[in-house]
């Protein structure tokens, strides 16, 4: 009997793989609205499955609904508040939005639970480097004299924020590269 269970439980990980696979597919193909629904298909039986949701999050950021894809990362913080990844997406959402003080907490709560995460290390440079223009930006602004110490630093800062900021990563990555 438990050789069934055992046989059982080893199908039920091969189909869950196979349907990451599949809306995973879809979503590298463009086709975005079938990713949804099947990834919605999945929830709907797995509603607490992290990576499938992580997934819909991606799909939801894609298809260019921000504020659905900032509610199912900021629901998985909560659920699953040891995966830095989440974090690490929510804070990209925020970042496109201006919200850069959200941004650097849900990158720092990354990094706090993994240290070793560059990707939120990189991104959360890239959001001091936003903070920086904007401070050295205001302070230009109150203090017209000051060009001469400012003018510097903004053009620094804003050669270094002309590079592309990370993609959010995906969160099957053991080591998530730069951009995806």
């Amino acid at each position: 009997m438990w050789l069934v269970a055992l046989g059982m439980g080893m199908f039920c990980q091969t189909a869950r793989a196979d349907e990451y696979a599949d809306v995973t597919q879809l979503v590298r193909v463009g086709k975005l609205s079938a990713a949804l629904v099947k990834a919605d298909a999945f929830l709907a039986t797995q509603p607490r499955d992290p990576q499938m949701r992580f997934i819909k999050g991606v799909i939801q950021r894609d298809s260019g609904d921000p504020q659905e894809a900032i509610a199912t990362f900021a629901q998985l913080t909560q659920d699953y508040p040891e995966l830095p990844e989440p974090y690490n997406n929510l804070a990209v959402l925020y970042a496109g939005q201006n919200q850069l003080d959200k941004a650097r907490s849900a990158l720092e709560m990354a990094i706090r639970i993994n240290p070793g995460y560059a990707t939120a290390h990189e991104n959360l440079g890239d959001v001091y480097a936003k903070l920086a223009s904007q401070s050295y930006s205001k302070a230009a602004e109150l203090a017209p004299a000051s060009q001469a110490t400012l003018g510097p630093k903004l053009t620094l800062i804003r050669q270094l924020l002309k590079t592309p900021v990370n993609a959010p990563c995906k969160m099957s990555d053991s080591a998530c590269p730069k951009a995806n």
